[in-house]
Order: structure tokens, then C-alpha cells, then sequence
């Protein structure tokens, strides 16, 4: 039976109660009951191999990629990477909180992107700083691929290629806040093995190198984030990034499950994660290639762990299937914590369709009455917290949410 649209708004609200609750029930049971996910080994073979001297991410392959390229060759290149950030700097500086008439400010209209993606602007700042990053490239390495925002992908399948963006938060830069920066990034073979963040008002460079430890302007870094997902600070540029549908409502349950989300740092975030400057996990969607590649080695070098939201790696080849949606986590448990939410509702979401609330009801006393090993994982609170929520919310119109807090 339908629900009468006149009790939308308080079934929304018994949803979202419902979906809390037991959001945060399974947070605090994963905290305790280690659950394992598609195969990724428990808390403790993640702690065993897990020794602060030498940062390891269990879940994707950047921490072995150095053994297929020497680390002269790897040291070479990332020096090359460092000029290419100043050339960067160089250009975008003159344009550093000038007015509109000066950035000459346009926007990049892109269909069947989310409604914050889809018109993003560019400025001569942007442009100017990848044309020349290109040239150095072009003139130092003619054999390798580029892959840039503004103009565009030369020989993507070459067994190097530099994946450049040049101002990371444009939004930011032309509104006068100091939290873009200069991405930089050299796959190989379609693996992230250098990256650098680059913040020039700040004078603050990150940069990671497959195989070793990551360092702020040459310090060494190193994450050091909470372990609840109850505890965790949370960042993601927009809620505007989520695409409504399946995008949305799994970044409403991680919201759901975090301490606190934040809101518009960009890369910048990450770069906070991967310091241990307090921040705990980044989540994103529909970000491009040039948005993530060079975060990777970044907080895998800081011992953190950065995939897709299935815990897939983030590569050349793996782009479109991911969808730009990111997950970073400042260490392997919470990001296992932060999968099992995810994953959660990717099934969820599959399953409930068009169900009516009666049959709701039978699917949630059968989940809950049945007392197979396959339940006792720690997310079973979860899946049926949000299957009421999904069931009830499929009726009613849900209250709309605040697009941006500071």
C-alpha cells in the first residue's frame, strides 16, 4: 500500500532516525568484530604487516610498483616533477586573487556529470600553468604520455605518462582561499608511482614516491587518524559532487556515520590526511583521472589507504569503471569500516526496487530471526537500519538537506 503523501514528511523523518541508529550500531560493532570484505584480510594480518617504518596498503599495488622501475629512475623523474610544480608556480602567481577581468574567467560546460561537475570554471591561470608543464614534458621526456584537464590526453598508452591538473579547486582559487593546488602525478604503465600536491600561497609541497615515505616540503609524514568510523572527521569538496540515486545516498550514510563532514578542500584534504593533521577520510565521487592519480602515492607513503569504494586501485585502467569515486582513508581499518557501509548499500540498493513496505517488513523479520553465520559479521544493524530507511523513504519525499556548511 502506497503511502499517503500528507505522511511524508514524518515517515522521512522515522527513515533517516532509523538509518542513524543503525548506521552507527554497526560502527561501533565493526569497532570491536572485525568484519572481512571481498577477500581483504582481517584488522589484525592489516596491524601485523602494518610496521611504522615502512607504510604498507594492503589493498592496492602502488606499494610494490617500484620493483618494475629502479628507484634512480623513480628519484630522476620525481625531481623532474619538482620542476614541473615550479614552472606551475610561475604561471598561476600572477594571478593569485586578481579580479575577474584579470583571471579571464570561463565555464566548462560537461553533460552526464553531477551538478557540480557539470559547468566548472577555468581561468588563463589553469591554462597557462598546464601548457607549460606539457612543454617541459614534450622537450624532456618526447616519449611520454600526457593526460591533462585543460588540454586534453597525448598517447595515453605509453608506459609512462604524466596526468597533470593544473589548479585542483578553481573555485577556490578565484574566490581567494588558499586550499587548491597543483596536481602532478607519473604513472607507470597505468599506475600512480610519483605524485605532488603543490600549494604555492602556502609553500607547501607534498610529494610520494611508489615503495617510500611521503614528506611535506622533504619531512617525512604520517597519518595518524581515528579508528571509528564514529570518531572520524570526514571531507568531501561538495555534497554536489553525489549524483542523486545510488552516489547520494551512500555518501548520506557514510554522513550518517562520521563524527563530523567538512566541506571544500579539494586535494587539499587529502594532503590533511595524510599529514595526521586531524582529518581521517576523504569521500568523493565523480572526480577525473587528473583529480586522484596524484594523491595515491601520496597517502599510501604516509601509511594510508586510498581505492575506489569497492577497494578497487585507482588507475588508468580502472577510471571508468569507478566512476572518479574515491575513498581515503588515513588507515586500513577505518577504510575497511568505511567499505562495509558502502558495500552495504550497494546491495541494498539493488535489491529493494519497488517493494512495498509489507514485504519490507517480511525481509527485515527474516533478516533478523535468521541465525546463519552469514549475519555475524558485524553489519547486519546496518543493512537493516537501511533497509527500513530505503523501504519507507521510496514512499515519502525526504526533507531536503542543506547543500554546503563551512
Amino acid at each position: 500500500m502506497r503511502v499517503p503523501a500528507s505522511n511524508g514528511g514524518f515517515l522521512a523523518m522515522i527513515a533517516t532516525t532509523a538509518s542513524t541508529f543503525f548506521l552507527h550500531a554497526a560502527a561501533f560493532r565493526n569497532a570491536d568484530q572485525p568484519p572481512v570484505v571481498g577477500g581483504i584480510p582481517k584488522w589484525a594480518d592489516v596491524e601485523k604487516n602494518n610496521n611504522p617504518s615502512q607504510p604498507s596498503s594492503p589493498l592496492l599495488p602502488n606499494a610494490n610498483a617500484a620493483a618494475e622501475s629502479s628507484s634512480s629512475q623513480l628519484d630522476e623523474f620525481a625531481a623532474f616533477a619538482h620542476q614541473l610544480a615550479n614552472a606551475a608556480r610561475k604561471e598561476i602567481a600572477p594571478y593569485w586573487r586578481r579580479g575577474r577581468h584579470v583571471l579571464g574567467q570561463e565555464i566548462k560546460l560537461e553533460e552526464g556529470r553531477s551538478e557540480f561537475q557539470s559547468a566548472s570554471p577555468v581561468t588563463l591561470a589553469d591554462r597557462a600553468a598546464e601548457r607549460v608543464m606539457r612543454e617541459l614534458i614534450t622537450s624532456a621526456f618526447p616519449d611520454h604520455g600526457i593526460y591533462g584537464e585543460e588540454y586534453g590526453i597525448k598517447d595515453a598508452d605509453a608506459e609512462w605518462v604524466w596526468v597533470l591538473d593544473p589548479i585542483d579547486g578553481t573555485r577556490s582559487f578565484i574566490t581567494g582561499k588558499p586550499l587548491f593546488g597543483t596536481l602532478i602525478s607519473l604513472l607507470h604503465k597505468g599506475t600512480p608511482v610519483i605524485g605532488i600536491i603543490d600549494q604555492f600561497v602556502l609553500n607547501e609541497r607534498w610529494l610520494g614516491i611508489a615503495g617510500k615515505q611521503s614528506t611535506l616540503n622533504g619531512v617525512p609524514i604520517r597519518t595518524d587518524g581515528a579508528r571509528k568510523l564514529t570518531d572520524a572527521e570526514m571531507y568531501s569538496t561538495t555534497p554536489d559532487m553525489f549524483q542523486k540515486g545510488d552516489a547520494l545516498n551512500k555518501f548520506d550514510a557514510m554522513r550518517s556515520a562520521v563524527r563530523t563532514a567538512h566541506y571544500g578542500a579539494d586535494c587539499y584534504a587529502y594532503a590533511l590526511v595524510a599529514s595526521g593533521f586531524g582529518a581521517d577520510l576523504v569521500l568523493e565521487a565523480d572526480l577525473g583521472l587528473y583529480d586522484y592519480c596524484s594523491l595515491v602515492p601520496i597517502l599510501q607513503g604516509a601509511g594510508g589507504v586510498i581505492s575506489d569504494w569497492s577497494g578497487e586501485s585507482l588507475t588508468l585502467a580502472n577510471h571508468d569503471k569507478c566512476k572518479g569515486r574515491v575513498l581515503a582513508t588515513a588507515n586500513p581499518v577505518l577504510h575497511r569500516q568505511a567499505l562495509d557501509i558502502l558495500n552495504a548499500q550497494t546491495s541494498l540498493s539493488s535489491t529493494v526496487g519497488d517493494i512495498s513496505l509489507a514485504a519490507a517488513d517480511d525481509v527485515l523479520l527474516s533478516v533478523l530471526n535468521d541465525n546463519s553465520s552469514k549475519h555475524h559479521n558485524g553489519i547486519t544493524p546496518l543493512i537493516c537500519g537501511v533497509m527500513l530507511g530505503e523501504a519507507i523513504a521510496h514512499y515519502a519525499p525526504h526533507p531536503s538537506k542543506p547543500s554546503m556548511t563551512p
